[in-house]
């Protein structure tokens, strides 16, 4: 598994108390709203006409 960045906070109530969950993979866990997420980069968006 490569390491990848940590996530600063919550995306959901913004809290930045957070701790690696081991299922699902790559998931973190908020311990303020007690919602476990992933992030997850889809990609690079090409070209600059807002498309």
């Amino acid at each position: 598994m490569s390491e990848r960045a940590v996530p600063q906070y919550c995306p959901y109530c913004g809290d930045e108390d957070l701790t690696p969950e081991e299922e699902p993979a790559g998931a973190w866990k908020c311990h303020a709203c007690l919602r476990v997420f992933t992030v997850r980069m889809v990609g690079l968006a090409l070209g600059g006409n807002g498309d």
